[in-house]
């Protein structure tokens, strides 16, 4: 079996300790970090690597950043979401390892609606979807990873009529979320339970997590080749509960090995 978990770290100069004790603690086999806000040559590899992973990253400075952790060698294929070439926003990095087609993936907040950035991350959104239909056509085992900024359902949300003008909850945001799941795409979490009230982000703010008032907004996106082997999938709020936190806390699911799925 192989497990993939996704984690937005929100700067992980400040979060290293944070993920390498998660790490040391939950040794998934393949993991989707965003928000590193490192360029690469700051990364830390060593110390990831001291703990037994692979490492590719696509960095910028202060801002984004994604990056792919393994315990197996790891192939690049892809730097950047295709579409827009004048896009260098650190937001996409594709790579085969492990036996899957894995994407670590930070869509944009789009926040303040209506307005430049909601309209930038509904075309990014759009891009998204052209690149999830063409690896379909690979027939890999993909795993689409990462902070969506979406909320899918209004049981994703905390406070879904006060959330109802917020970009992660627009009408918009969640049409086009469906848009890659209708291509044939299953998420997850949501595949094995109909449970709301689940979040993985909760704002620093108004003691919003030690109330539970949070959004869902980090997923894992299945082709069929992996949703056939999904074996578990859940949310694990334990970093969120540290000391200096990142807003967000992981998410992750277990594959079947390919041989196992049949």
């Amino acid at each position: 079996m192989v497990t993939v978990a996704t984690w937005n770290v929100n700067s992980l100069k400040t979060r290293l300790d944070h993920l390498v004790t998660w790490l040391k603690a939950t040794p998934h086999d393949v993991v989707l970090l965003q928000e590193t806000k490192l360029v690469d040559d700051a990364f830390p590899r060593l110390e990831i690597e001291a703990l037994g992973y692979h490492v590719a990253v696509k960095g910028q400075k202060t801002y984004n950043g994604v990056a792919v952790l393994s315990r197996h060698p790891i192939e690049v294929h892809l730097d950047h979401l295709p579409g827009d070439a004048d896009d260098d926003q650190a937001r996409y990095l594709e790579a085969t390892t492990a036996g899957l087609r894995v994407a670590a993936i930070y869509l944009p907040n789009g926040n303040p609606t209506p307005g430049p950035k909601f309209t930038y991350k509904l075309d990014w959104m759009a891009r998204l979807r052209d690149r999830a239909r063409a690896l379909l056509a690979t027939e890999d085992a993909v795993v689409l990873g990462g902070d969506y900024n979406v909320a899918p359902e209004d049981g994703d949300c905390f406070d879904p009529r006060g959330w109802a003008d917020d970009a992660l909850c627009r009408p918009e945001s969640r049409s086009a979320f469906r848009s890659i799941l209708h291509l044939g795409y299953t998420e997850a979490f949501r595949a094995l339970t109909r449970e709301t009230g689940r979040y993985s982000w909760w704002d620093y703010r108004a003691g919003a997590w030690s109330r539970d008032q949070g959004v869902r907004i980090d997923h894992l996106l299945l082709s069929p080749q992996a949703a056939d082997r999904l074996q578990a999938a859940d949310i694990d709020k334990t970093p969120r509960g540290w000391e200096k936190p990142s807003d967000h806390t992981p998410v992750w699911c277990r594959l079947a090995d390919g041989q196992d799925a049949a």
